[in-house]
């Protein structure tokens, strides 16, 4: 019993860890920002040298685990579902699922983005906008993305990191591994194996979290002080408004209506994995914790969330959809331009399908923005104001993706009866 309540502290140690990091690494960055004058060792040695090397470092490691990891896990959860008419049900209702919370997700954002009027104001000129510096998407057709989803080459894929490919690949391999059964025996181990090391190593990573996340905070709040946030606060406290809606709002009353459960303790169960994916800011490092905590305290069992987990991370980014729908009514207000409904419901339309292929690291949202701003017709441009501040919102918003995963999840494994909802309301020791 010790050894596991010596765990649990443990655990629990590395989320406190991480805000520590946070906050002294906002402090850190203030001080740098304003207290230390410019030149070579500032400017050259601390935050472009140290804090971006090793900020940068850690993201990259973050960024190593993702295809493995993703592609492992869903092998093992198709897999372990086995029966391709569960495996249809189980996708098709997921799918369903995070399609809708995203389509909710954006008309939240839209609503709040008008109530808030955050570009109202806002006089375009003084702020000067770093527009050679975002890269632009052109929306492409349905038939195109539909037909992208199947790999050609899927050695190709994995190796280019194409999510939705990946996904498609590693689900027909599960399927058949599991109706060979026998046959397949040694595959179907390496497999669970692999996932057994991928799952190691992000536990690994994580424990240099602490030091990734200082860097990274550091030197966004070095580089950005407080000057730039004056005339973008208007829109950080709408996108911030629409998250908590959506999070706490939207998915607790989705969960209390199809499952049952009591939303409050549901948070409390799952906020150290909501604090974790706040301060890494990608969605990928967090499947093994996601998957781990909802089967340990929430009672969801594995054969479902390791399957539904991994595809939430890559297609449910509610979060990056919230982002999204405030930052067109920002810009388009910002620019003058007005929007009809005909425009906000191609931006629904257009956000819900541009966070399927979105991939879950850090900034991604930011690629696909170009799309969605592309869609209505606003200036590519807004994009370089919205990119300064995005760091901060991007944590946040990775905290809501995976909340809305795990949501989906503990329905979707309450529907398959899959929910042990004695560990759920079992008291934690």
């Amino acid at each position: 019993m010790g050894e596991t309540q010596k765990k649990e502290k443990k655990k629990i140690g590395l989320t406190t860890k991480i805000f520590i990091a946070l906050l002294t690494g906002a402090v850190f960055g203030i001080i740098l920002c304003y207290a230390v004058p410019s030149g070579h060792i500032k400017d050259d040695i601390i935050v472009e040298g140290v804090l971006y090397v090793v900020g940068q470092g850690f993201i990259k490691l973050m960024k190593m685990l993702v295809v493995p990891l993703v592609f492992c896990s869903l092998v093992c959860g198709s897999m372990s579902i086995g029966d391709t008419k569960k495996l249809g049900t189980v996708g098709a209702r997921t799918l369903i699922f995070y399609l809708a919370t995203t389509a909710l997700a954006v008309t939240v954002a839209l609503s709040v983005g008008n109530l808030i009027n955050p570009g109202v104001g806002l006089d375009m000129s003084t702020i000067k906008t770093n527009a050679a510096s975002v890269e632009t998407m052109k929306a492409t057709s349905l038939t195109d993305t539909l037909l992208n989803i199947i790999p050609d080459n899927p050695i190709n894929s994995l190796a280019s990191g194409e999510m939705l490919q990946i996904i498609v690949f590693a689900l027909i391999i599960g399927v058949i591994l599991a109706k060979l059964g026998e046959r397949a025996e040694t595959v179907a181990n390496f497999f669970s194996q692999f996932n057994d090391i991928m799952m190691e190593m992000t536990m690994m990573i994580m424990a240099l979290a602490p030091i990734g996340v200082f860097c990274l905070i550091s030197r966004t709040f070095a580089n950005i002080g407080f000057s730039a946030f004056v005339p973008l606060a208007k829109y950080m406290i709408g996108v911030l408004i629409a998250l908590v809606i959506q999070c706490f709002g939207v998915y607790q009353i989705l969960l209390k209506i199809f499952t049952g459960l009591n939303p409050l303790k549901f948070i409390k169960k799952f906020f150290p994995v909501m604090a974790f994916a706040f301060s890494t800011a990608t969605s990928n490092a967090t499947i093994p914790l996601s998957i781990d905590t909802l089967s340990k305290k929430v009672g969801v069992s594995k054969k479902i969330s390791s399957f539904t987990i991994p595809l939430g991370a890559t297609i449910n980014m509610d979060g990056t959809s919230i982002m999204q729908g405030v930052a067109v009514v920002f810009a388009a207000q910002a620019f003058g331009i007005h929007l009809s409904m005909t425009d906000y419901i191609t931006v629904i339309g257009t956000a819900t399908l541009a966070s399927i292929g979105t991939a879950g690291v850090p900034s991604v949202g930011l690629v696909t923005l170009t799309m969605v701003f592309n869609s209505v017709g606003l200036p590519v441009e807004a994009i370089g104001l919205i990119m300064g501040i995005d760091r901060i919102l991007d944590m946040t918003r990775t905290a809501v993706n995976i909340t809305g995963d795990a949501v989906c999840t503990t329905i979707v494994a309450h529907q398959n009866k899959a929910l042990d909802k004695n560990v759920f309301y079992a008291e934690e020791n």
